[in-house]
């Protein structure tokens, strides 16, 4: 099928679920921009709701193109301006699909280490925390808060680790680390504090959750107080904090090395 219309209610859906993480939790669908990701959302055996690709897309790549066409319930084909339209990339390469949300799940278990995100806000975070926990052998992030795990942007720079990582989401994140507790696993709150423990010199043999805060207020007061263990960076020069990605890459390194 043949779409030209920016009014076609298919192309309205994209442009929304691009858009609204409210439409993409109600209707459990999410965006993924491009060949890579469209291939990766196929190979996790991922729901291929519909995709969206151009004539010359398919002439340059057509094995990659087909094999991703064959997997999705329905098929568009629109033209480029279309597709620049709908896609939230200065250049979209020429395909574009609507995924079926499915965490992978997360139970967690002692002696395994673990991620968690306090309200990560910015999806260029969130993306590269997953791509980094996945690269690194993390056994799996909890997040509560902030950011949509499918927002595009975080999709993107996920690098097709949201189809992977085992992921868990809480409402309650002090909460859920004080359980965690009561069954014996470690847990550290990471805080640009003196008096806390330098994080390359934590065992962390017996696994544990490292809490990861948000970029501007860093980890609740409560999140704080019901971690065992503070742990830090230690850092020079006059730099009070670091990035949350980059912190969290230096953690997780510490983590799994």
């Amino acid at each position: 099928m043949f779409i030209k219309s920016k009014t076609n209610d298919k192309i309205k859906e994209v442009k929304e679920l691009s858009k609204s993480a409210q439409s993409r939790r109600e209707k459990s669908l999410f965006v993924c921009d491009g060949l890579r990701l469209c291939a990766d959302a196929v190979s996790s055996g991922s729901e291929i709701v519909n995709v969206f690709y151009t004539d010359s897309f398919l002439q340059k790549h057509e094995k990659d193109a087909i094999s991703v066409i064959s997997a999705a319930k329905n098929s568009y084909e629109i033209d480029g301006s279309l597709m620049n339209y709908v896609s939230d990339t200065v250049s979209p390469q020429g395909i574009i699909c609507v995924v079926k949300a499915k965490e992978k799940p997360l139970t967690l278990e002692k002696m395994k280490k673990y991620i968690a995100l306090d309200d990560i806000q910015s999806p260029d975070n969130l993306g590269a925390v997953m791509r980094t926990a996945e690269a690194l052998g993390i056994d799996g992030l909890i997040i509560c808060g902030g950011c949509d795990i499918y927002n595009p942007k975080a999709v993107r720079a996920s690098m097709g680790a949201v189809f992977r990582l085992p992921i868990l989401k809480v409402k309650d994140l002090s909460g859920y680390i004080n359980e965690c507790k009561d069954k014996g696993i470690y847990t550290y709150a990471s805080v640009p504090e003196k008096d806390a423990s330098d994080i390359s010199e934590v065992d962390f043999r017996d696994g544990g959750i490292c809490v990861i805060g948000n970029e501007g207020n860093g980890i609740t007061a409560d999140v704080i107080d019901a971690c065992k263990e503070k742990v830090t960076i230690l850092m020079k020069g006059r730099a009070e904090s670091l990035n949350a990605a980059a912190a969290a890459s230096i953690i997780m390194w510490e983590m799994t090395r």
